[in-house]
């Protein structure tokens, strides 16, 4: 196994969705300067599904017209756009246009959509295209994608963004976040850290690591020493055949290889538990499978995500930081496992399923109690909340991962059907939770400094 693929791998990866992944984390430093405010979460949250437009279009293509699309012209395209939109996003997030009746941050948003519609659908044609290296190479690739999220979350830590300090309205003196701080009989008053340096500058940043992307996918191309690592057989002219068997055939005489999106069969044609990929699963099975990853994507893309901070703010500012790094950590970690431990048991995808489902319930239920949770005034409450969102995080990844080597055997049209899934999942998420959070309100924040809770 090569080194430098492996290396280029993980990188192409960490482009999949580190343009989102910053602008999430960013918010605080974007939100007090734009006319949109707190807002702007809940505007993020339809754009990026608004943008699913792309994955749509990719998977309608492969279904419709196999053989045709090649994912390397949509990625060049789309990761040459997330470039250019990361560096004018440096530049231009501040402006403002008046229509409507008001002052509207008319490029963030517009800029916001251009690279939520790169980054969905690199769902659809960064896993697609994993296709031609080895079968090895496709968990690396996972664990770029799990750094996607982790890289803009140490920077964000660098810069400072988020850390709140509470000083003594009628004492000028500092104290640190957490329930120490509420004892004191004055009012206590929540000021934010000053950013180690400007949102233009992270903006670049994220602009460079999509550059990095785009070079790691070049390399991946047409370096000669990644060339021998492609598979020996064309990739291309197996989608290629398939069309032309398709074509080929009497009308009557029904094969699997006649159904657009099925790859066509290496070797000898084996008896075929069900027509999709290459037929190891038997359909139920495959049902299993996709229902478990758009389920999976959902908790861990959407509707956890968008409670987290209701989850964790009430035990402290470092409770809250230290549970979105360490369950960042946590998924190329999953990844890393996943490299040396590639269980294919789908018994053990149920268990860990089930297992994460009810991490993630707990982190709900702790969410719908805020501003006052179980174990408030103890230490104990803070380590659990983070131990639960890192053991969250940890199975769920892997049980994605281990779905994607499943998915990456069945052949490249059910990897497809894997990036086409994961956004499903993701959207149907994010739409059951953007009324309860932003519309009902039905989760409630309490003061960092202020919040007094029973004991």
């Amino acid at each position: 196994m090569s080194l430098l693929t492996h290396v280029l791998a993980c990188l192409f990866g960490i482009g999949s969705w580190v343009a989102i992944n910053g602008m999430w984390v960013e918010l605080p430093l974007i939100v007090p300067s734009i006319p949109e405010g707190w807002y702007l979460p809940s505007y993020l949250t339809i754009i990026i599904q608004m943008a699913n437009i792309g994955p749509l279009f990719i998977t309608l293509m492969h279904h419709f017209r196999p053989g045709v699309l090649d994912e390397r012209p949509v990625i060049y395209t789309i990761v040459t756009v997330g470039v250019v939109a990361t560096f004018l996003l440096a530049f231009l997030w501040k402006r403002t246009l008046t229509f409507g009746g008001g002052k509207h941050s008319a490029a963030l948003l517009s800029l916001s959509f251009l690279l939520s519609v790169v980054d969905c659908t690199s769902s659809v044609t960064f896993l697609p295209f994993m296709m031609r290296l080895q079968p090895q190479y496709l968990t690396t690739y996972f664990i770029g994608e799990g750094l996607s999220g982790l890289v803009p979350a140490l920077v964000a830590l660098i810069q400072g963004v988020g850390v709140v300090h509470c000083k003594n309205a009628s004492a000028n003196a500092n104290f640190s976040m957490g329930n120490s701080s509420w004892g004191f009989d004055g009012e206590l008053q929540a000021h934010y850290q000053l950013a180690n340096f400007s949102a233009q500058g992270f903006f670049l940043f994220l602009s460079a690591m999509m550059l990095v992307c785009l070079g790691a996918f070049l390399l991946l191309n047409f370096h000669p020493a990644v060339a021998r690592e492609h598979k020996s057989k064309g990739y291309i002219n197996d989608s290629q055949r398939v069309e032309k068997i398709d074509m080929s055939q009497s009308p009557n005489n029904e094969t699997p290889e006649q159904r657009p999106m099925l790859d066509f069969p290496e070797g000898p044609v084996i008896k075929q538990h069900s027509s999709f990929g290459k037929g190891i699963y038997s359909t139920m099975e495959l049902v299993f499978i996709f229902v478990v990853l758009a389920w999976v994507n959902a908790l861990t893309n959407a509707v956890l995500p968008s409670v987290q901070s209701y989850s964790c703010l009430p035990y402290g500012n470092q409770a809250y930081h230290l549970a979105a790094t360490l369950s960042s950590v946590a998924n190329p970690v999953a990844c890393f496992i996943a490299t040396f431990v590639p269980i294919r048991s789908l018994v053990l995808m149920g268990v860990l399923t089930v297992t994460g489902t009810g991490f993630g319930a707990y982190i709900m239920a702790m969410a719908a109690l805020s501003p006052c949770p179980l174990l408030i005034n103890h230490d104990l409450g803070a380590a659990l909340i983070v131990i639960t969102w890192v053991i969250f995080v940890l199975t769920l990844s892997y049980v994605k991962v281990i779905i994607g080597v499943i998915l990456r055997d069945e052949g490249h049209s059910a990897l497809v059907w894997c990036g086409a899934v994961v956004q499903l999942g993701s959207m149907l998420g994010a739409l059951s939770m953007f009324p309860l959070v932003s519309v009902y309100s039905l989760f409630q924040s309490g003061d960092p400094c202020n919040t007094k809770c029973p004991k």
